[in-house]
Parts: structure tokens; C-alpha cells; sequence
């Protein structure tokens, strides 16, 4: 049975990313706050963020030219007002990031800036090739030791508790439930605001570089408590992902292209001139397409990404940790090209919030990946994403510091009382493995109205299935995240088979041509 004492803050944050502990820091000098992470503090994506930071921080850059850049990436969908929002506060992240410690990489005494593809000017700065770990154990570090922060690591979101569930009006987010991994508990949270900071959902796919962690968890409960989602149709796919059978998941950071990487096939052609006159400084969808192509044209399983031609020490200053993991994998880039796939890597839509990160749900606000607040448009922008987790952090927790604290609500605890242990995992494991599979082959790089009525066949087969033994049976991190996942994939199918075109990273063979008008697409539960 349940834990029947709830535990009680003044704010809840779900997931421990850049978003989340950002705001906890912002929160913390004056609200009690609950990070709640279902593995590890260091296991979500940030950390595994290679390419930097995007901030205007030379004097002959500008902040019109960061926006023009976002807005054209973002192929005509990237709301005006929340791009200037974004980029107007990126210096001032880059600053507190610096404040609190964070060694990004310097040359002659000010700030390295690098370009990535789809920049106008050298603006990212980064720590060397791992800036989301040198960031993420910054923050990890300043958290610990923060009295007001309390973290409870291996606790899953179960769900929302929403006072019109428990006919209370008006209607608002009181806290969540969550597994408790080590008792096996439901564990009750109440407060009166509760964050989504939880990543977003490249496990959806069977090639990602995402960690395990990124189910879609914050977007499927948001779903699931009433909240709009927009745009999920706009997966973007990195398209330079290391492709080797004793590795997943590792990211070659786009700036190996910003620093004169070239895209090869195996007999040493390149083959970007023939997709695009910015070469491999295409923005990602271009070049992930063209990959895919080329892939698909000659039979192959990987193209290559040779850096080689340029000086050995200047390959090691600037990779060193892909030089070094290569080098155990036995590929020298100083001398060697790359393998490389393209793999899902980056949710541009998810759930629908303001510049304050409010959802639809009073009580309830929703930040980083896990959130569309309109910044990345139909593709996102090299680098934009970190700066829009500290962005919008500062930004709900000013709007959740200028709110009256209420009184916790009264909330029944879990009641698990009709539910046995699942008799077999195998079921979970098999669905778990289908849907990533048919997402992988149906609803990928490329779409078709076929392929995309196929998946949504599967997934409402799934659906029926999963809710069955979610009825049922005990909950299980893995059932959790595979029912996050299956509305996901569903949430991405419908989004997909309502635009009737080609734009940004949704290119479909039956709408090949771009609509006239740019039109988000957003979806309201029922």
C-alpha cells in the first residue's frame, strides 16, 4: 500500500536537467523545492550536450542577426515574439552560468566562439566538446548545496493530481504522484506549483542520441491533464550520429561541420554540394535528408565525416573527447573519417506554454525540451536549446515568485488496492521494442500518408493493450514509460498526418511542396 503521508513543498520540478535545477536555483532563496528525477541527478540529456551555447556576445554580432538565423531555421513557423524573448536574455544566462562557475573555453583572454550550422556568426560558446556535462555538474555541484532543495533521484512521475479529478473547482495541477523505486511506493507530492522539466521523447525512435531517460514523460502527463501540445510532428534528427555496433547514443557535435568537417560517401565523395549550397553548414534537416538520400541511393549503412585535413592538434584541442572515444573504438579522426547515421535527437513541439512557461492548467508550468514555447519553429536552431532551458527557467520561476503561496490541498493517497504484480514483463519489453521500431521505419526522416496510417494502426492496437496492464497491474518504470511513449508516438502520428506539407524537419512524398502559409499545429485532448 501507498505512502499515506504526502510529502509538501512549495514547488515541484520533474526532471534534473539544465531547466529543472536552473529553476531550482532561481526558486530556492525563498520556496522550499522538490526536484524529482526518476534515475540519477546527472542521467538526463543535458549532459551529454556537446555543442554549446547560442548568445550574441561579440560586438559585430547582433541580436536582429540571432533571430533572423532562429526564424530562418525555423522555416517560417518560429514565433517572432518568443525568439527576440530568447535571445535578448541569452547573454544574461551565459553571465550566471559564468557567476556560478562554469569554465567555458577561452582564447586570449575573452570568450572561444564557435559557428555552427545555420549561424550567421561565430556564436557558441561552449567548454570545449562538453558543455552540457561542465554545465550540468556546475549546477548539480551549487544544488547539494542549496539548503532549500530537497532531491528524491529514482522517483518516476506516475502522473498529475488535477483538482477537477477529485471534483474540486476550479480546476488546477495540486501536486503529483510518484514511484518510489526503492520502496516500490506510490509516493504523494502536493503543492501548489509543480514544474515539467523532463526532456523530451527521442526514445520513440529505435536510433536516437537521447538517453534512456527521454520517454516523453512531462509531455505525455501534461497531455493527459488537459494541456495543448504543438507541433510534434517536428522531430528533428541529427545527422551525425556514430555509427559503430558497440556504441549507441553518441553524438559527433555539429560544430565537427562549423570547424571544416566534410560529409563523405565510402569512395571518398563528397556529397553535400549536390543537396545544398551551404555545404555541410546546411541547417540539420537538410543535411539529415540528404544523408538519409544518399544512404538510401547506394545501399549504404553510414556515410563518413572526415576532419582529417585539418592540423592533428588543433582536431585534439577542439574534440578531445571524440578524439579520445573514437580512439578506443579504434578511429583516429586525426587521420580517419567517421561513421556517422542520422537519429532522432531533438522534440521541437511539446507542451503548449506562454513566455512565463504557464501550461494551460492553472498551477501547472512546463520548460525546456519538453515545452513548445515557439522559439524552435518547424527546426531547431544549433545550440538555442540549452539558452531556452535557462531562458524560460528564469522565467517561470519570476512568475511563480510573484504568486501568492495557498494553502497544500487535501489529496487521497495512490490507492493501489486492486492491483497485482504483473505475471509478465516480456509483454512490455515486446511492445516497448514494436512501437520503436515502426516509428523508426514509418514516421522517420521521410513520411508518407501510408506509412503514417500504418503507425497509427499499431499504435491504437497499442494503446488498448498497454492501458489494459496499466489498469491491472502494479506500475513499473517500464510501464510507465512505455505508456508515456505510446501517446507520444500518437501525439506525433496525428500532428504528421494533419499537415498537408513539406516544411522544416516534416518532409512528406505526398506534400513535397511548402504550404503558403506557416500554421503551427496544436492539438487539445478531449
Amino acid at each position: 500500500m501507498s505512502q499515506a503521508i504526502p510529502r509538501d513543498f512549495d514547488v515541484l520540478i520533474v526532471g534534473s536537467g539544465l531547466a529543472g535545477l536552473s529553476a531550482a536555483l532561481h526558486l530556492a532563496p525563498t520556496h522550499r523545492v522538490a526536484i524529482l528525477t526518476k534515475r540519477a541527478m546527472s542521467d538526463g540529456s543535458s549532459g551529454w550536450a556537446q555543442g554549446g551555447i547560442a548568445a550574441v556576445m561579440d560586438k559585430t554580432d547582433s541580436f536582429d542577426a540571432h533571430v533572423d538565423d532562429t526564424l530562418v531555421a525555423g522555416a517560417g513557423l518560429s514565433d517572432p515574439a518568443a525568439t527576440r524573448f530568447v535571445v535578448e536574455h541569452a547573454p544574461e544566462s551565459v553571465a550566471w552560468l559564468r557567476e556560478l562557475g562554469v569554465p567555458f573555453s577561452e582564447e586570449d583572454g575573452h570568450l572561444h566562439l564557435t559557428r555552427e550550422g545555420g549561424h550567421s556568426a561565430r556564436r557558441i560558446v561552449h567548454v570545449t566538446d562538453a558543455t552540457g556535462a561542465a554545465v550540468q555538474q556546475t549546477l548539480i555541484q551549487r544544488v547539494k548545496h542549496t539548503a532549500n532543495i530537497t532531491v528524491f533521484e529514482q522517483h518516476m512521475l506516475v502522473d498529475l493530481i488535477m483538482a477537477a479529478k477529485l471534483g474540486q473547482q476550479p480546476n488546477r495541477c495540486l501536486g503529483l504522484y510518484a514511484l518510489d523505486e526503492a520502496t516500490d511506493e506510490v509516493i504523494t507530492f502536493r503543492a501548489p506549483h509543480t514544474i515539467l522539466a523532463t526532456g523530451g521523447a527521442g526514445k520513440v525512435y529505435l536510433y536516437t542520441t537521447n538517453p534512456d531517460t527521454a520517454t516523453g514523460d512531462g509531455i505525455a502527463a501534461a497531455w493527459r491533464a488537459g494541456c495543448r501540445v504543438t507541433n510534434m510532428e517536428f522531430i528533428q534528427f541529427h545527422p551525425t550520429c556514430l555509427y559503430h555496433p558497440h556504441v549507441k547514443n553518441f553524438l559527433i557535435t555539429e560544430a565537427v561541420r562549423g570547424e571544416g568537417g566534410r560529409l563523405l560517401l565510402p569512395d571518398g565523395t563528397r556529397f553535400m554540394p549536390n543537396h545544398d549550397p551551404r555545404l555541410e553548414l546546411a541547417p540539420r534537416d537538410v543535411v539529415a535528408r540528404a544523408i538519409d538520400f544518399e544512404m538510401k541511393k547506394h545501399g549504404l549503412d553510414c556515410v563518413h565525416l572526415d576532419i582529417s585535413h585539418q592540423p592533428p592538434e588543433f582536431v585534439r584541442e577542439h574534440f578531445p573527447n571524440i578524439h579520445a572515444r573514437c580512439l578506443q573504438l579504434g578511429i583516429d579522426i586525426t587521420r580517419q573519417p567517421i561513421p556517422v547515421v542520422p537519429a532522432a535527437h531533438y522534440t521541437c513541439g511539446g507542451i503548449h506554454t506562454d513566455l512565463a512557461g504557464r501550461t494551460d492548467v492553472p498551477g501547472l508550468h512546463a520548460i525546456g525540451e519538453t515545452a513548445y514555447t515557439g522559439l524552435h519553429g518547424a527546426n531547431r536552431l544549433a545550440s538555442n536549446s540549452l539558452v531556452e532551458c535557462m531562458v524560460f527557467a528564469r522565467s517561470a520561476a519570476n512568475d511563480i515568485l510573484a504568486t501568492r503561496l495557498p494553502a497544500p490541498p487535501d489529496v487521497p493517497p495512490w490507492d493501489d488496492s486492486r492491483v497485482t504484480d504483473a505475471d509478465e514483463a516480456v509483454v512490455i519489453s515486446h511492445n516497448w521494442d514494436e512501437l520503436r521500431r515502426f516509428m523508426w521505419d514509418y514516421v522517420g526522416i521521410v513520411r508518407t500518408n501510408k506509412r503514417l496510417d500504418r503507425a497509427a494502426h499499431r499504435i491504437t492496437l497499442l494503446q488498448q493493450e498497454i492501458q489494459e496492464f496499466y489498469s491491472a497491474f502494479h506500475v513499473t518504470r517500464d510501464l510507465l514509460e512505455l505508456r508515456n511513449l505510446v501517446t507520444v508516438a500518437d501525439l506525433i502520428v496525428k500532428s504528421a498526418q494533419s499537415r498537408h506539407e513539406s516544411r522544416g524537419l516534416h518532409f512528406s512524398r505526398d506534400y513535397p511542396q511548402m504550404a503558403a502559409v506557416a500554421v503551427p499545429t496544436t492539438l487539445q485532448p478531449a
